[in-house]
């Protein structure tokens, strides 16, 4: 039997209360559908403003994690803290701009889920150096030493990744990719999600299963990512979850989602 799932939501300084009040609201609306505790971690916070969030939380059943981290070592810092408090549990990990839009979220996920399975609700063909390379020839202008370490560590396009707006591993799963890694700035993040030695490529060479589940309850694997519809392809109407990338896709034109559609998809 599946053990209760930990649904972790992570609020920063870097988020706004709007975000959470979301969340929130969007997580009543739109039922996880299965055995759950929700913990709301908080980072980089001083206790003013944790005691004023509070107001917003009460109104939600939850547990608290208070990340004492001083330095931002981002989201994955503060997944890996988590994944050691719940080493043994499935911890589906979410960013404070993330909430679901589609109830029985968390039930359509877990028929999918299992032992050595790394499942997100959003993915991406984006390659970061591929994107550089284009848009650096447009505007003429070239950084050899910002091509040189995008070189290194992501691979051209097609680059299918899960983007880590939220996914669902096992803490201990977790942990055995983060290791030893520091996060000193945005880069190391981005590597980490979508780099040569991210989150994906990781699992796939520990023979995982990796997949992304639409609102329709079916579960796509790498190769068929796009047809998912969960992120900048078509309507991208089959999400379970919305984030503030996704929502400015939503506000594009037509002409400007195919352009965005082709750096993602090709």
């Amino acid at each position: 039997m599946m053990k209760k799932v930990i649904i972790a939501y992570l609020y920063t300084k870097f988020d706004v209360e709007k975000s959470l009040i979301n969340f929130i609201n969007f997580f009543q609306k739109n039922p996880p559908g299965y055995k759950h505790d929700l913990l709301i971690c908080y980072k980089l916070l001083t206790n003013k403003e944790i005691i004023s969030l509070r107001k917003i939380t009460k109104k939600i059943k939850h547990l608290e994690f208070i990340d004492k981290n001083i330095s931002n070592d981002y989201d994955f810092g503060s997944y890996s803290r988590i994944a050691k408090k719940y080493y043994n549990s499935p911890i589906f990990f979410n960013l404070g701009h993330a909430y679901p839009v589609t109830k029985m979220w968390l039930k359509k996920i877990i028929n999918h889920f299992d032992k050595k399975t790394f499942i997100g609700s959003s993915v991406s063909n984006e390659s970061i150096f591929t994107t550089f390379i284009k848009k650096k020839k447009k505007i003429l202008l070239f950084n050899l030493k910002e091509h040189f370490f995008l070189k290194k560590n992501f691979k051209p396009f097609p680059n299918p990744h899960i983007r880590t707006i939220n996914f669902i591993l096992y803490g201990k799963d977790f942990l055995n990719f983060i290791g030893s890694r520091l996060y000193n700035n945005k880069k190391d993040a981005w590597i980490s999600e979508s780099g040569i030695t991210g989150i994906t490529n990781f699992y796939k060479k520990k023979k995982f299963k990796i997949l992304v589940v639409n609102s329709d309850g079916r579960a796509f694997s790498l190769d068929k990512f796009k047809f998912s519809e969960t992120y900048c392809y078509k309507k991208q109407s089959k999400q379970l979850f919305s984030d503030k990338h996704s929502r400015k896709y939503d506000l594009l034109t037509n002409s400007e989602k195919l352009k965005v559609s082709r750096n993602v998809w090709g």
